[in-house]
């Protein structure tokens, strides 16, 4: 994990705002808190459909979690009263939004090209590495809790041999790939941004969210397309390799994964880690439907 920018060490309530590539990128938002002693304080804003995975849609939404749907269909006052109960109960807050609201996939170029389309007919810069930021999500949740927060962090995120032999972008990996070392490195940006320098109205947040957006475009040609290949798959500036202390990692791994083996080694304990999934993923999918 190579680190460039102003990762404070302490915790903080924050606002997290990233590019989205692959579901690993949520996994990125884990890796810097656990480095700020935070990473019980993830949430994360979901696409709706999300609600509907199996035991994690309904634990997302008890987490704190926010499910949102696409553009007019935008529910901004179940999205304030969600983060308000949140502030009430004094919830520590590490809020993750991709507010590209879905994945840059180079192999999907019309999505792409749409975004860029969009962005033309917009009179906004177009962006090569990123898709369009949409700008509602990140307007509620700043204008809802700006009281509450300490920051905002702009994350850019860039993952190593993700490019072809032709020097062109490929797919970021999957949680499979990843965990199995295909991707050597991973590079993350972050500016910690203050509340004061950022717009209120969303007309000029809108303006502002998409100037970030181009910030990131320029580190990410700047890491994929830089005529020097030295200055290629790294970000400008000066970078720390971050690594993790075992105390911060080991105590989970024997905890979950001796819970784990223990029920898969015997046949009762089988049974019931199906019956879990079965039946906990049926009423969650209930819960989330009358609460999401």
């Amino acid at each position: 994990v190579i680190i460039y920018g102003d990762l404070p060490k302490n915790k903080e309530n924050v606002i997290y705002l990233s590019n989205h590539q692959c579901t690993v990128d949520w996994i990125i938002a884990d890796m810097l808190a656990i480095r700020q002693n935070a990473l019980g304080h993830v949430r994360y804003v979901l696409k709706d459909g999300l609600k509907w995975l199996p035991l994690y849609g309904w634990y997302f939404s008890q987490h704190g979690g926010v499910y949102v749907k696409r553009s007019a269909k935008f529910n901004e006052k179940e999205m304030r009263e969600k983060l308000q109960a949140q502030m009430k109960a004094e919830t520590p807050m590490y809020l993750v939004i991709f507010p590209e609201g879905t994945r840059y996939n180079p192999e999907i170029p019309k999505v792409i090209a749409d975004s860029q389309s969009f962005a033309e007919k917009e009179g906004l810069a177009v962006l090569k590495h990123v898709l369009t930021p949409r700008v509602k999500a990140t307007h509620v949740a700043i204008d809802t809790m700006k009281d509450y927060l300490d920051a905002v962090y702009d994350v850019t995120v860039a993952y190593e041999g993700t490019v072809d032999h032709k020097g062109q972008r490929k797919l970021a990996p999957s949680m499979t790939e990843f965990l199995c070392k295909e991707c050597p490195r991973v590079h993350i940006f972050i500016d910690r941004i203050e509340l004061k320098d950022i717009p209120q109205e969303q007309i000029y947040m809108r303006r502002w969210l998409h100037e970030r957006f181009e910030i990131k475009d320029k580190l990410l040609i700047e890491f994929y397309d830089a005529k020097d290949s030295k200055r290629r798959n790294k970000f400008p500036g000066k970078s720390v390799h971050s690594k993790l202390s075992l105390k911060k990692t080991l105590p989970s791994l024997l905890f979950l994964g001796g819970l784990t083996a223990s029920m898969l080694l015997t046949e009762s304990g089988r049974k019931l880690y199906v019956k879990t999934w079965i039946y906990g993923t049926l009423i969650g999918c209930l819960w989330v439907s009358v609460k999401p």
